[in-house]
C-alpha cells in the first residue's frame, strides 16, 4: 500500500514538472497586448539563464548584449543558427519570435 502512493506521488509530481515546464515555454510565444510577440517574455524564458536579465550576465561565455555591436540581421542570424556555444533557436522559436526577441536585446544597449 504505501509503494503504491509513493509510486502515485511521484508520478504526480512528474506530470506537474512536466507541464509547468511547457506552459512556461508555451507562455512565452504568447502574443503581447496589440497582438505582437512578446520578445521581451521570450528572452525571459530563454535567455536570461546565460545573458541575465540586463543581459549582462556572461555565463557560460554568453555575450554583454548591452554593448553588442552587431546588426539587426546579425542578431537575427545569431538567435537562429547559434554561435560558439550558444543554442539555435530555429528549430525552437518561430521567425516573428526570434526578431520580437531581437528587437528587445536592442533594447539592451547601453552603447551606440
Amino acid at each position: 500500500m504505501v509503494l503504491k502512493h509513493a509510486f502515485f506521488f511521484t508520478a504526480l509530481s512528474a506530470v506537474l514538472i512536466l507541464s509547468c515546464a511547457s506552459s512556461a515555454e508555451s507562455d512565452a510565444a504568447l502574443p503581447a497586448p496589440g497582438g505582437r510577440v512578446n520578445g521581451a517574455k521570450i528572452f525571459s524564458t530563454y535567455c536570461t539563464l546565460c545573458h541575465g536579465k540586463d543581459g549582462k550576465l556572461g555565463l557560460s561565455d554568453a555575450k554583454d548584449l548591452s554593448i553588442s555591436q552587431l546588426s539587426k540581421d546579425e542578431m537575427v542570424a545569431v538567435v537562429t543558427n547559434g554561435r560558439a556555444t550558444m543554442t539555435p533557436y530555429k528549430n525552437v522559436l518561430s521567425k516573428a519570435e526570434i526578431e520580437a526577441v531581437v528587437q528587445h536585446v536592442r533594447t539592451l544597449k547601453t552603447v551606440e
